[in-house]
């Protein structure tokens, strides 16, 4: 294992440790009571290994895929969100889209950085911006989406870069030249999913409260 791999595999164990008490203490208790959550669960999860297995490999380390995480951590809190694209991974791993080496990488890069960047952004529209419903999904959605798709391709290729495994034209040609064509239709997915979620099914959404994004109309500090 290179050292690359072995900082991306202690930045994912920190992380894992740091999810662990949530996972205990908010997922789990309602996990095992609820079975409807179960198999809410359970279908996102399927849904995920669905999506992250339709991915186009246009170099050796440079994938595309949409990610669907700004999604998941709405529904989830970030932490549990993470924990919950574990299994995922190692079910790409399984069915052979996934090397066995890569996990961690795919975990921090695929997994870890857009899950905080999608909930840095909902926080930030949380505390800053007027709390309604219509920031909720334009914002925490559709364009929390579309930027943490592109920032996901942005940081991927500095990696690559970094690592020395591509050239800048490469990256810049064969690569980040989709993140306008990646942006859209991933600001859609995680923007309709989540005005679907908070008209119809609230619920599902950990980070939604009708308190704040229904009744209560004016930002208060």
């Amino acid at each position: 294992m290179q050292l690359q791999e072995l900082v991306a595999l202690a930045i994912v164990v920190i992380f894992f440790t740091i999810s662990l008490k949530d996972v205990q203490h908010a997922f789990l208790p309602k996990f095992k009571t609820e079975k409807s959550f179960q198999h809410l669960t359970y279908a996102v999860m399927f849904a995920l290994v669905l999506l992250w297995s339709a991915q186009a490999s246009v170099k050796d380390g440079l994938q595309i895929h949409f990610l669907a995480l700004t999604t998941l951590t709405m529904m989830f809190g970030w932490r549990s969100a993470f924990m919950l694209t574990i299994p995922v991974s190692f079910a790409l791993v399984i069915v052979g889209k996934l090397a066995l080496f890569a996990l961690p990488e795919f975990l921090l890069l695929s997994s870890l950085v857009p899950i905080l960047i999608s909930y840095a952004v909902f926080s930030l529209s949380y505390h800053y911006l007027p709390r309604n419903i219509f920031v909720f999904i334009f914002v925490a959605g559709f364009f929390n989406g579309g930027l943490t798709g592109s920032l996901h391709l942005a940081i991927n290729a500095g990696y690559q870069l970094n690592l020395g495994n591509h050239d800048w034209k490469t990256i810049l040609d064969n690569y980040l030249i989709f993140v306008p064509l990646l942006a859209f239709p991933e600001g859609l997915l995680n923007g309709m999913a989540l005005a679907i979620l908070s008209v119809f099914k609230p619920e599902w959404l950990r980070v939604f409260s009708d308190r704040d994004y229904i009744y209560n109309h004016h930002h208060k500090k």
